[in-house]
């Protein structure tokens, strides 16, 4: 079985609910009662991207193509409703504030992760200094290192 990264768990439900309090902040449509709604809406949104996000994706991958990759912000805002609904003490009163709390959550991760540089892009390149082994009419063979690593 493999090792849970706990801080990481931990920093993702601390986005999400940062993301979940400026979505209720912003719209009237998403309410919750208490810090113990709210925590279990957390991390039920987090089960359900592992779980349930990956297999919706898959489903519906005809549809996110077709929109872009749009069609990713409906599902998030599907799984955001269905929260709502098996949550108590956590309000999503329509499917319009669901999508917008979706966004808001995506939003405030991507912004905490370009402000916090979580997000780390590494870019390797390797080249060979050289012309064709071989001369005319052989192939290069190509060597391991050949590969351009992002």
């Amino acid at each position: 079985m493999q090792n849970i990264n706990w801080p990481k768990v931990f920093k993702s439900w601390a986005l999400i609910a940062l993301g979940v309090l400026v979505a209720a902040w912003t719209s009237s449509g998403i309410h919750y009662e208490g810090w113990g709604s709210l925590l279990f809406a957390v991390v039920l949104i987090s089960f359900f991207n592992v779980i349930l996000r990956p297999i919706l994706v898959l489903l519906a991958l005809p549809f996110v193509i077709l929109t872009l990759g749009l069609g990713i912000f409906l599902i998030n805002a599907l799984l955001f409703l269905l929260v709502g609904e098996l949550v108590p003490g956590f309000e999503v009163a329509s499917f319009g504030s669901a999508l917008w709390g979706s966004i808001v959550v995506g939003v405030v991760s991507l912004v905490a992760n370009l402000i916090f540089g979580t997000s780390r892009v590494e870019m390797r390149v390797n080249r060979n200094h050289g012309g064709p082994q071989g001369g005319l009419g052989k192939r290069r063979v190509p060597k391991d290192d050949d590969v351009i690593d992002i």
